[in-house]
């Protein structure tokens, strides 16, 4: 995906501290997990891990993970993390839709974070895919995603989103998203304005893509379509709200 390639050096500084972002991130998922599942979870697979926020804190409490991603240049860029951190995580450029064909079965989790089930576009490609993230769960294992909470989110063309101002090693960069809503589908322009200082360049990166702005309780009805059981949804334990299901019986709902 093009806008996630473009993104991939730029998207730590979407957090004002990604490196304690990672960190936080990963007991928060754990606990959720740990929770449902119980403490015997020890395989996950990421199917939309980006540049590997979640993965490199999960493979860090001691999880083996696999994760996947369909930016190439995203999954580069995690691969080079892990490897700073010294994390033996298996990466490589994959598509949720497509997810149990390319990892096969036996996880113990599937995780879908930050808002990335929304980048499916219609209710019917995320079934298609919410069946394939099913079918690589072992029997009892669980599904994890987290998202935006839609219900409450002002809709409309020119809404901006600010992120502040960010500086690394002398360089201050402006962040921020513009959001144009289209019915239940928005652009999102994400912008990263690099200002060198007095005697250096100004230079602006704008990347656009697609999301479906999918209310997490629509989530909740599909995943329970596709098969999951005691799904339900979960606030006030991560920076999103999450979602949560498990495998039961056979599988043979999803598709």
């Amino acid at each position: 995906m093009d806008f996630y390639d473009r993104l991939s050096p730029f998207y730590h500084l979407i957090y004002q501290d990604w490196e304690g972002s990672i960190e936080r991130q990963a007991a928060q998922l754990w606990g959720v997990m740990e929770r449902e599942w119980g403490g015997d979870v020890k395989r996950v697979l990421d199917v939309a891990c980006g540049i590997g926020t979640q993965s490199l804190g999960l493979a860090g409490l001691g999880l083996v993970v696999k994760g996947a991603d369909v930016s190439a240049g995203a999954v580069a860029r995690a691969k080079r993390e892990a490897a700073v951190r010294g994390l033996a995580i298996a990466f490589e450029v994959g598509d949720m839709r497509t997810a149990y064909e390319q990892h096969g079965g036996g996880f113990d989790v599937v995780l879908a974070a930050d808002n990335a089930i929304p980048h499916l576009l219609s209710d019917a490609e995320i079934l298609g895919a919410l069946g394939q993230m099913y079918r690589c769960l072992r029997p009892g294992g669980g599904c994890v995603i987290t998202m935006r909470d839609y219900d409450g989110a002002e809709r409309g063309r020119g809404l901006v989103k600010p992120y502040g101002t960010r500086e690394v090693d002398g360089v201050r960069y402006l962040v921020w998203q513009v959001w144009d809503f289209e019915g239940d589908i928005y652009t999102v322009s994400m912008y990263f304005v690099r200002d060198e200082g007095e005697e250096g360049d100004v230079t602006t990166e704008v990347m656009r893509t697609k999301y479906y702005a999918l209310s997490p309780n629509r989530l909740v009805s599909l995943m329970v379509e596709a098969g999951f059981g005691e799904v339900k949804r979960l606030d006030d334990v991560y920076f999103q709200p999450v979602v949560v299901g498990t495998r039961v019986g056979d599988g043979s709902l999803a598709s």
